[in-house]
């Protein structure tokens, strides 16, 4: 499916630019989402974000044009490889955005290496992908699986805590998150007292693994869930009462803004850290949710985010390159600005984002949920980790 998005003055083909230097050039992007399963919503939040993006930022491109190209990637590993090599080869674009599974990301990665044609990541947080299996074609935007729980270690020992049970389901996020808190935690002194990782697929009832880390006595519960498995986990912690004698902490997905009004009163008191929070308070992000909400009825979430950062990213690119491939190419790694989340800039030496990381605190007020930043840790940067560009 194409979606034409006109951006400046429209030119027939062959005309030239001012001066006869350069022909207007339109830049094709490949949106690879899920737009059906259970990543559907994340597919549609980044979608929409990433066309609002287009919207405030490429307004100005001159003679240029973006056209988007989109397809449905199911979050299916070969399904998204074979649409890659479609719009790479076939549709011959310019450069790929979007991807939220890891697991796609990993099946896509080689292919995206030998090609030369830069992907834009606006999810999947697979630390190797900008570590030891990093390439000078993957860039991105939205964050790693460690950058966001490494901060939070420390920050958590610095409030006084001295124990944590951890909780995540069995896979490679949910062991990436939980390792990347654990390192700075016990680093700072923190003891961890007990560790559990429900199936991803099929878990429903989390009441065993909620009591055994009750048993454990920790002063705190430090979790990573995502979607649907985060409402049923939040919703469950508060049913059992563990909450006023174990406060919930984890990675901000466990109460996103794309969901937590459907947890409610359950996620009252959670504390959580990620790299966008709604209640960011900057010109950029009142800027974002005013049209955001005003164009879909709700709240732009961290996933939306992602794809209108994606958007400016290449917006910026295409302005800086004026008209060279090549050009293009390289400019993607090196844009910096700030937008909703705040600063936002490339890691040379990673390809992964640099950014703040936000710890912040739920609470039910009048029916919703409010939540309120607690603390800001500044530019957030992950090591290279194996990586060599």
């Amino acid at each position: 499916m194409r979606t034409r998005v006109k951006l400046g003055v429209a030119v027939a083909a062959g005309l030239l630019l001012a001066g006869g230097q350069a022909m207007a050039k339109e830049y094709k992007v490949g949106v690879l989402l899920p737009f059906s399963g259970v990543y559907a919503g994340l597919g549609s939040h980044i979608e929409n974000g990433f066309k609002l993006g287009l919207e405030h930022y490429g307004a100005d491109l001159g003679e240029n044009s973006v056209t988007i190209v989109r397809s449905d990637t199911e979050a299916k590993p070969a399904a998204s490889l074979a649409k890659a090599k479609k719009m790479v080869l076939q549709d011959k674009v310019d450069v790929l955005m979007g991807v939220v599974s890891s697991a796609v990301l990993g099946g896509m990665r080689d292919f995206v290496h030998n090609s030369g044609t830069p992907l834009i990541v606006a999810n999947a947080g697979n630390d190797h992908m900008t570590g030891e299996k990093c390439s000078p074609n993957i860039i991105r935007v939205s964050f790693s699986n460690s950058q966001i729980n490494r901060p939070v270690g420390t920050w958590l020992a610095n409030q006084g805590v001295k124990s944590a049970y951890l909780m995540a389901p069995d896979y490679a996020a949910g062991h990436q998150m939980m390792e990347a808190f654990k390192s700075t935690f016990t680093a700072a002194g923190g003891k961890i007292v007990g560790e559990a990782y429900p199936p991803l697929k099929g878990t429903k009832d989390y009441g065993p693994y909620i009591t055994a880390a009750k048993a454990a006595q920790p002063d705190a519960i430090y979790t990573f869930f995502a979607g649907g498995a985060a409402i049923t986990f939040v919703k469950q912690y508060h049913d059992f009462g563990v909450k006023k004698d174990i406060p919930l902490y984890g990675a901000g997905f466990l109460t996103s803004a794309a969901y937590v009004h459907v947890q409610g009163e359950a996620a009252d008191g959670t504390v959580a850290a990620l790299h966008y929070v709604p209640a960011i308070d900057t010109p950029e992000n009142k800027k974002f949710q005013d049209a955001y909400q005003a164009a879909h009825g709700k709240t732009g979430s961290e996933f939306a985010v992602a794809g209108y950062d994606a958007a400016h990213l290449i917006v910026q690119a295409i302005k800086q390159a004026d008209g060279d491939e090549e050009a293009f190419k390289a400019a993607l790694s090196k844009v910096q600005f700030n937008g909703p989340r705040g600063p936002l800039r490339i890691d040379p030496a990673t390809n992964n984002v640099v950014q703040n990381i936000y710890l912040f605190k739920n609470e039910f007020k009048d029916g919703k949920v409010v939540q309120t930043i607690l603390d800001t840790i500044p530019d957030v940067q992950d090591a290279p980790n194996g990586c060599s560009m």
